[in-house]
């Protein structure tokens, strides 16, 4: 108790102290207070907790987060300072390392599960910190924690082309062409309307995460399937992809999901999903050479080490590389 006292007048002070000032205060005030008998009243700081995560929420929404990623932002603090019992601005660093070791005990998540809420955590102090509502993260001290690398499976030329000869429908064509050329985020994919696309610089607009617009780019393939599919259908809604039947709503991620997974036991491919073919095309794309700094930018990744995730290096490339460089 009292070293939270003192804490609570430090982050008073902090905007009217130096550093050098603050650690005297912070001394003299551990000596004075070392005799001391302090009886607590009962004081919920509850509110104060909520205020600052809905300012914090409302900073990140700001930056162009998206309502998902929010709520996934919100409910990941909310149960760490539930478990904990304090509020924030009195969370130690072992406060946390407790919260994370009674987690990973209780649900067995995978390392990745873990340092996702490590990063969100450290998300959330570093702001308070920033902001001045707190001297210093206690999540500093923690580390990234440690993860496999999993190399996942991207599909052959042979997969592609066995998807596209069985397509008995114009529109799945276009999909495929659609996904597998331009690397879209199957959620971009589903709001595009037939006015976005730029037959001539065969482009088109999307908003991907946090509603930021960009520009991807699709092959002379794609171009004569998505216009023949286009060109095909008699409804009227702006969607570029609906349904097959009437009322010919525009398609959902669930609708192309099932499509897909249908296709890939009928014709024995193994995982056949949306991100696949986003993974597929970083993957080409490294093995012939784009610079990883314009693949990410093509994906749309905050951090080039997202990017590197998804490329995965090919054995048969790492042996030519070998006899190329080093004979």
């Amino acid at each position: 108790m009292k070293q939270q006292i003192i804490e609570s007048i430090i982050q008073q002070m902090l905007q009217h102290l130096d550093n050098v000032q603050l650690q005297r205060l912070k001394s003299v005030l551990e000596h004075e207070l070392f005799d001391c008998e302090i009886k607590t009243q009962t004081k919920s700081d509850e509110d104060d907790g909520n205020q600052l995560l809905d300012s914090f929420i409302t900073a990140k929404r700001i930056e162009g987060c998206s309502e998902k990623t929010l709520k996934y932002y919100r409910t990941t603090i909310e149960n760490m300072t539930e478990a904990v019992g304090k509020s924030v601005r009195h969370i130690q660093t072992e406060d946390l390392r407790t919260y994370l070791t009674n987690y990973q005990r209780k649900n067995s998540p995978s390392r990745v599960t873990i340092d996702n809420i490590r990063r969100i955590l450290s998300s959330f102090f570093s702001w308070l910190e920033d902001e001045d509502y707190i001297i210093k993260s206690p999540v500093r001290r923690i580390h990234k924690v440690k993860t496999a690398t999993n190399v996942k499976e991207t599909y052959t030329d042979e997969d592609l082309e066995k998807m596209r000869d069985n397509c008995v429908e114009l529109r799945d064509l276009a999909i495929i062409d659609m996904l597998a050329s331009t690397g879209m985020r199957i959620g971009e994919m589903v709001l595009l309307n037939k006015a976005d696309i730029d037959f001539n610089e065969r482009e088109c607009v999307v908003f991907g995460k946090g509603d930021k617009e960009r520009v991807v780019y699709f092959d002379a393939r794609t171009k004569i399937h998505l216009r023949n599919y286009i060109n095909s259908r008699r409804d009227e809604n702006p969607a570029l992809f609906v349904t097959l039947r009437s009322p010919f709503e525009r398609i959902k991620i669930g609708g192309i999901e099932t499509r897909l997974r249908k296709m890939g036991k009928e014709l024995e491919i193994e995982k056949v999903h949306p991100h696949k073919f986003r993974r597929t095309l970083a993957t080409m794309a490294i093995d012939k050479g784009m610079p990883i700094e314009q693949l990410q930018q093509l994906l749309d990744h905050k951090r080039i080490d997202t990017t590197l995730q998804y490329a995965m290096v090919k054995q048969s490339n790492v042996k030519q590389a070998h006899r190329k460089y080093i004979g």
